[in-house]
């Protein structure tokens, strides 16, 4: 079994993407598993405050040694807190994507959203293959 954190507070996209859910405000991350499968990443791409994201959608970039990968939306929403931090020094987002290295918070515009999501035991499943 892997020795990545799936906290099962989260909700999971299959395209690696975490969201910790307060309320209506949405805080979205890559997984460990996504940051371990892309190596170190040297550059990050994210959208500003203000602008709307759409479940499914990409809505930034991460840039890694191995790849370039779109950042998958797990809402539909505002954005309303950007990481910059790990605009600048990404090492966050390769230290502890779980906390530190999140990238967004997102206003949801509704909850019904949540049930196209992947909650923790699902996403062990997922990463175990």
């Amino acid at each position: 079994m892997s020795s990545f954190r799936v906290p099962e507070e989260n909700y999971y996209t299959k395209e690696h993407e975490w969201a910790l859910v307060d309320e209506n405000i949405v805080t979205v991350g890559i997984t460990e598993f996504a940051q371990d499968s892309l190596g170190e990443v040297v550059y990050v791409e994210l959208p500003e405050e203000g602008d709307k994201v759409a479940q499914n959608s990409p809505f930034g970039v991460v840039e890694s040694v191995k790849a370039v990968s779109d950042l998958i939306s797990p809402v539909t929403g505002t954005v309303i807190e950007v990481n910059t931090s790990i605009l600048e020094d990404p090492g966050p987002l390769n230290d502890d994507p779980m906390n530190n290295g999140w990238l967004v918070r997102i206003e949801m515009d509704t909850e019904k959203e949540l049930a196209n999501l992947m909650r923790a035991p699902e996403y062990k499943k997922l990463i175990s293959k």
